[in-house]
């Protein structure tokens, strides 16, 4: 069942990550087309995807990330190419709420930035990098990994938790008509700190014979592709 529904979680992580990199492109078209033909109704049209579709899509497609991050061996900061994503997604969120959806604001009300093409253009330029990690996996593990402990795969109920707050969020956005994805950001930093402290009694319990979070045997194989 944990398998099953962990295969969920990486499907729902994709779609929303293909939603997000698509709709930015989108916005980037609508933006482009307003600063080239003056029309007003392209910037409004461009807030309109920006608030209601694409702010919700980027949010799960974070969440979702980091709570299999979180919920497999991978961990946060045990492989350069997911603490650099890790770090990467942190950037794309504080800039697209507090700084894109500002401007594209501003833009919809007839104050245009010419830099507002170049956020955009950022943003899928960091997607493209972030997919290219995905597939390569560069780098090898940090410093702070230990290569012979290999960290366990959450239950059921983490990756079921994964599914549903998405839903959850989506369900409150649309009733108050702002999504705000109050419980993704809340779960995630809760059951991050959860396991972090549950693997630091573990450790300090030892990792002898029939611990959870025993060594590794010799060969033993990666864990799966995110």
């Amino acid at each position: 069942m944990a398998k099953r529904l962990r295969t969920l979680v990486v499907w729902l992580h994709v779609v929303t990550s293909v939603g997000w990199l698509s709709q930015a492109v989108a916005l980037l078209a609508l933006v482009l087309y307003g600063l080239k033909t003056s029309d007003g109704s392209a910037f409004r049209m461009a807030r309109v995807l920006d608030h209601r579709v694409l702010a919700f899509m980027g949010a799960a497609s974070a969440f979702t990330g980091m709570m299999l991050s979180a919920t497999t061996p991978w961990g946060f900061f045990r492989h350069w190419w997911v603490t650099a994503k890790f770090a990467i997604t942190v950037v794309q969120l504080y800039a697209g709420i507090f700084i894109l959806s500002d401007n594209l604001e501003a833009a919809a009300q007839g104050h245009v930035t010419p830099w507002l093409p170049v956020g955009t253009a950022c943003m899928i330029s960091a997607f493209s990098f972030q997919t290219w990690l995905s597939v390569a996996k560069p780098w090898g593990r940090t410093p702070w990994a230990d290569p012979g402990v290999k960290l366990p795969a959450a239950s059921a109920k983490a990756f079921a938790l994964a599914l549903v707050v998405p839903a959850a969020d989506l369900a409150i956005g649309l009733w108050t008509g702002s999504p705000a994805p109050f419980l993704m950001l809340v779960t995630v930093i809760a059951y991050a700190v959860r396991r972090a402290a549950r693997g630091r009694r573990r450790w300090s319990g030892g990792s002898g014979p029939g611990s959870a979070a025993g060594r590794a045997r010799p060969g033993a194989a990666a864990p799966g592709s995110r």
